[in-house]
């Protein structure tokens, strides 16, 4: 494989300026640059137009605009528009280090597969929220230790911040489903139930930027442990006792507080080890006091958002006869035939 047989699919909604970045990432890879980005405007109201066509004289870029329908189906939508046979899906805040595609396809050409993902990093231009927060979704002490574990580089579920996906793959599946967020482990699920295998290629990283408050990172981490238990009733064979874990954490720590207030203080005890750990491990990985406390912070909220959308969505599926999308309906898009 070459970087021709390439499409990077990219849904934008609202964001010009990481537009810009990422473009500019792309200049500076390594290797051949006759690889096809396509940008899709998922409705934007401040659109990227004016970023991508300062560009297109220097990167082979194809650009539409289109309803807002979510990315998701963005995603779909470029696919199907795109010229090439492997699809790689970006988010708009990522930004591309120099070596990232001689990465891919150095490991697609020693052994190719249908579907592979790649781990996140933060860049040393981040703010320190930022950082924090890479912490929180990246350390193995915390619930996404996943996207950065090499031991969990077969049957890996790639997520669409970073995320490979031949032609043949698509069109079997028909892509992403409009649930959001959640619909990459949907799609990641059923291409395993097909038949597709999946793989984490480490050195694939990109840099991620995610959110950049803590309001938006807690939105997040709810929306995401909300989604949990509606793919646990699609894909049952999927259920593990993990997924509970946020939502146990949660209650222990409020169980702690209140044994605390009687006297017995072990557990608070053991909680305050585990936060002790996780502002040591951030003070080695980042060097850096003020993310090192932030990140407590951040793993708090990862925690607490995760763990309260899991155990809320549990719940309401469990009493509610409702069929799932009007029991949710702010998790899925609606999208025009």
């Amino acid at each position: 494989m070459t970087a021709n047989n390439i499409s990077f699919i990219i849904p934008i909604y609202n964001r010009p300026d990481e537009a810009k970045e990422l473009l500019e990432s792309f200049e500076t890879l390594s290797g051949a640059k006759d690889f096809e980005i396509v940008i899709i405007e998922d409705g934007s109201t401040i659109t990227s137009k004016s970023v991508v066509d300062s560009f297109e004289d220097r990167l082979n870029i194809s650009y539409f605009f289109k309803e807002n329908s979510g990315p998701g189906d963005s995603r779909n939508f470029g696919m199907r528009a795109a010229k090439g046979n492997y699809f790689i899906i970006l988010d708009s805040d990522c930004v591309l280090p120099e070596q990232y595609l001689n990465k891919v396809l150095e490991s697609l050409n020693s052994e190719y597969i249908d579907c592979f993902g790649g781990p996140d990093a933060a860049h040393h231009s981040f703010s320190n929220i930022q950082k924090a927060i890479n912490f929180a979704m990246t350390s193995f002490i915390t619930t996404g230790g996943i996207r950065g574990n090499k031991s969990s580089v077969n049957k890996f579920e790639p997520r669409s911040f970073n995320m490979g996906i031949s032609k043949e793959t698509f069109e079997a599946t028909q892509g992403f489903g409009r649930i959001h967020p959640g619909e990459d482990p949907d799609l990641s699920i059923r291409l395993n139930k097909l038949g597709f295998k999946t793989r984490l290629i480490p050195e694939a990283y990109v840099y991620h930027k995610r959110r950049i408050s803590w309001s938006k990172f807690y939105k997040q981490v709810y929306k995401f442990g909300s989604v949990r238990p509606i793919l646990n009733r699609w894909h049952p064979e999927t259920r593990k006792l993990t997924y509970w874990f946020p939502s146990l954490f949660n209650l222990g720590l409020i169980s702690a507080v209140i044994l605390a207030l009687i006297g017995f203080n072990l557990p608070l005890k053991i909680y305050g080890i585990y936060f002790m750990s996780c502002f040591l491990l951030a003070l080695i990985k980042t060097t850096n006091l003020k993310v090192a406390l932030f990140s407590l912070l951040a793993v708090a909220i990862q925690f607490f958002g995760y763990g309260y959308g899991f155990l809320k969505s549990t719940i309401l599926l469990f009493v509610s006869n409702k069929d799932v999308e009007q029991q949710f309906p702010n998790l899925f898009f609606k999208i025009k035939q």
